[in-house]
């Protein structure tokens, strides 16, 4: 086996970071925390076993800091740095720059990711690899006249793309000639205010399709396997809200045919780490190669669920050297995983974001329930960074069990003092469309505009907000530190709970 690193540093925060910390500490390697001015008491700073400043909230001067990250890697002494995702896992330069200082980047290397990391360099990777893409340009557009032509030749409608991005940032839907020249501009400056790279190119839209990804792991000596699909089509203005595993539309001759195309664009790459192929499905079940995420994917979690793998783990140890453990052949997908993006956010009020301080937190578990959170009560969520705040994923043996189990999961999640999406979800797991896997990628956002906003803030929400009120009130009556009892005994405060929670229970019904 591999000789491990003695110190990882994690160039991150959150969730992602807790997650790397947790298995760092699995596999007996120190962790290092960094952090900017915001995050002095987060949650992935008391996890790891040392924690760094480096800098101010701006993630420009803390986070996307490749000097002060590297600087901070070499005075705690680590080895090797973990990336996670966002901020600088998919940025050639750091990639580079930490072989430069003779650390280990976790992750592929520099040349994988300048071929796939950028959506045009993707495509032309497909058209020499041979394989499927979605039609449209493979160069950065250089003149409307240019886009024109392009959109003549594949159709309209089409879609706008900003080559170094994602997220929906720099992204169009334009359906004539007329409104082409404007939407180029408008999404060129997105791009380049996000991206700092104002390339756009054209893509055919295909209307309604799936979103499918493919998760990829390779080794550095060759080997690359894929680890089945992940279905990604509920979707919010082009970012993921809901993930599972496996796919309901594709059976096992479409996963094989699927995962030997994303092998076959990885080596021909030379890549290696984890990664992630993106395709679109249309309705004959023509898949579509999309882009690649050169990095670990926020859905990470329902890919180890079904096949029963840890990817961080692995990853470490392929960036350690060592050789993939198993073969294709030795991978088999059981049962049916689904996670749920949990953000500080106010679907009610077009989901802006919701800062602030989380008064009441009251977390789900039980059978088939795994929850990746960077947040704890007390916490203050800043206003400077995505406001995603943990993954729930429920993992059960059938589609329909794990829509049920996460379903119970929701009921049980509460988090009091700022908004949150947790009653979007429960309206989804109970949409009979849903249920019955009849989604595409717009279906989120039709749905969005036929439901009254203001009953995305119903569902349990106020009988589990009236169980935690009881129970924060049964916690200051009871025992104080000089041994005595507040104004009730915790009995009475017990028999309160109960009250309010028969009271709730019987109003509902």
């Amino acid at each position: 086996m591999a000789s491990l690193f003695k110190k990882i540093l994690i160039a991150n925060r959150g969730e992602i970071a807790v997650r790397v910390i947790r298995a760092c500490r699995e596999l007996g390697i120190s962790s290092v925390a960094v952090f900017s001015d915001v995050d002095r008491a987060a949650l992935h700073v008391m996890k790891a076993d040392e924690a760094y400043h480096i800098g101010p909230a701006a993630a420009r001067e803390s986070y996307l800091n490749i000097d002060r990250i590297l600087e901070t890697a070499k005075r705690a002494g680590a080895d090797a740095i973990h990336p996670g995702y966002g901020f600088l896992s998919e940025n050639a330069q750091f990639a580079r720059a930490c072989a430069d200082a003779g650390i280990k980047f976790i992750g592929p290397p520099a040349s994988a990711m300048e071929a796939l990391g950028s959506k045009t360099s993707a495509r032309q990777a497909a058209d020499r690899a041979g394989v499927p893409r979605v039609p449209g340009s493979v160069q950065a557009l250089e003149s409307v006249e240019q886009a024109k032509e392009v959109a003549t030749r594949v159709g309209y409608p089409i879609m706008l793309k900003a080559a170094a991005g994602g997220g929906g940032k720099g992204m169009r839907r334009v359906d004539t000639h007329a409104d082409l020249e404007s939407a180029l501009a408008a999404a060129q400056s997105e791009a380049l205010r996000a991206f700092a790279n104002g390339d756009v190119y054209i893509e055919k839209l295909v209307v309604e399709p799936r979103h499918i990804e493919i998760q990829v792991l390779g080794d550095e000596h060759g080997n690359v396997v894929y680890l089945g699909e992940r279905e990604c089509s509920l979707q919010r203005r082009h970012q993921k809200v809901i993930e599972e595993a496996p796919s309901a539309i594709v059976d096992p001759e479409m996963r094989a045919r699927m995962g030997e195309t994303a092998v076959a664009l990885a080596l021909a790459a030379g890549y290696y780490n984890a990664g992630t192929l993106e395709f679109l499905v249309d309705k004959e079940k023509k898949f579509y190669f999309l882009e690649m995420n050169t990095r670990l994917q926020v859905e990470h979690p329902v890919t180890e669920l079904v096949t029963g793998l840890d990817l961080v783990h692995l990853q470490i140890l392929i960036a350690a050297g060592a050789p993939l453990p198993f073969a294709q052949s030795d991978l088999q997908l059981r049962g049916h995983a689904m996670e749920v993006r949990v953000y500080a956010e106010d679907p009610a009020n077009n989901f802006f974001p919701s800062p602030g301080k989380i008064t009441r937190l009251m977390t789900p578990s039980g059978p088939g329930i795994r929850e990746d959170s960077g947040i704890y009560e007390g916490w203050t969520v800043p206003l400077d960074y995505d406001p995603m705040l943990s993954k729930l994923i429920a993992y059960a043996p059938t589609r329909d069990q794990a829509i049920r189990r996460l379903r119970r999961a929701l009921d049980e999640y509460f988090i009091g003092g700022i908004a949150n999406n947790l009653d979007l979800f429960r309206q989804i797991l109970d949409d009979p469309e849903f249920v019955a896997a009849r989604i595409h990628t717009g279906y989120l956002d039709r749905v969005l505009t036929a439901v009254p906003a203001n009953s995305l803030q119903n569902g349990n929400h106020e009988k589990i907000a009236a169980i935690a009120a009881a129970l924060r009130e049964a916690g200051n009556n009871g025992p104080h530190k000089n041994g005595t009892s507040g104004n009730h005994s915790s009995s009475s405060a017990d028999q309160k709970w109960k009250s309010v929670a028969r009271q709730e229970a019987l109003r509902t019904q």
